[in-house]
């Protein structure tokens, strides 16, 4: 029998703490500068994990590539305007979102 690890059971716990919400609802994190935008092709939760453990470089590349940062007042405005739904999880203080993919 293989032992789940404490990275697993992390994983775990911040897959079963992410869940879809509308826009409308995150707005207040965007004006207080805790929303971050997660990229559709990464992993919302291993991102979240990283953050966790302050994993930097990572984080660091995930920035540098466009694919991770704070929510752009441009994108916040899209997001408004569609009524956008996005995947969301909580690494405190930060609110990580992802955009809703079809598929």
């Amino acid at each position: 029998m293989t032992e789940t690890t404490p990275e697993e059971i992390h994983r775990a716990k911040l897959n079963l703490e992410t869940a879809q919400m509308p826009w409308t609802d995150m707005q207040r994190y965007f004006a207080s500068g805790a929303a971050l935008y997660v990229s559709p092709e990464l992993d919302l939760v291993e991102v979240g994990y990283q953050m966790s453990v302050d994993n930097a470089g990572q984080i660091g590349q995930w920035m540098a590539a466009g694919a991770f940062g704070k929510v752009s007042d441009e994108q916040a405005s899209l997001w408004l305007e569609q009524d956008a739904m996005l995947w969301a999880v909580v690494v405190s203080p930060w609110v990580l979102v992802q955009p809703v993919t079809q598929g």
